[in-house]
C-alpha cells in the first residue's frame, strides 16, 4: 500500500502505467472479452469492475489532449446509439476526471481494432456485455 494511491492500482498496473509513452492506449475490458487473443500485453484485474479500474487508472493517468478524441467506449451492437448503464458509469467517471473530454463511442470492428493495438489490456471481472473503455496517454507539463 501506499499513501495517496488507490489501493485498485496493484504494481503490475502501476508499473505498466508509468511505463506507457504519450500516445499509448491502455483498454479497460469486461470478464467476458477476448483479452488473451487480442492483447499484446495483458494486467488481471479479477474481481474488479470497470468502474473501481477506471476510476482508480484516471486518478494518475493524464489523458492526450494534444488529440480530439482520446477515451473510447464499445457500443452494444443492438442499440448503438443508446448508452447501456455500464456506458453510462463510465461516462460519468470520465467527466469527474476529464470534463471536456467526450467518451467517443466505437462500432465493435474499430473498437477490438484499437484494443489489439493498444499499449496494454486490463482484464476485469466486470460482468455487464460490452463494458469496455480505451484510453490514450497524455502529457504531463512543466508547472
Amino acid at each position: 500500500m501506499l499513501k495517496g494511491l488507490n489501493p485498485v492500482l496493484g504494481p503490475a498496473l502501476l508499473a505498466t502505467l508509468r511505463a506507457m509513452g504519450h500516445g499509448d492506449e491502455i483498454a479497460l475490458v469486461d470478464g467476458n472479452y477476448p483479452g488473451e487473443e487480442h492483447g499484446r500485453r495483458i494486467i488481471r484485474a479479477d474481481g474488479l469492475g470497470i468502474p473501481d479500474v477506471l476510476d482508480a487508472v484516471l486518478s494518475v493517468l493524464p489523458i492526450d489532449h494534444a488529440v480530439e478524441q482520446a477515451i473510447f467506449r464499445a457500443i452494444v451492437p443492438a442499440h448503438p446509439e443508446a448508452p447501456d448503464p455500464i456506458h453510462v458509469r463510465m461516462i460519468e467517471i470520465c467527466r469527474g476526471w476529464e470534463p471536456k473530454r467526450p467518451v467517443v463511442p466505437l462500432a465493435p470492428d474499430d473498437f477490438y481494432a484499437r484494443v489489439r493495438a493498444a499499449h496494454t489490456i486490463v482484464q476485469t471481472s466486470e460482468r455487464a456485455l460490452y463494458g469496455n473503455i480505451i484510453l490514450r496517454k497524455g502529457v504531463i507539463t512543466e508547472p
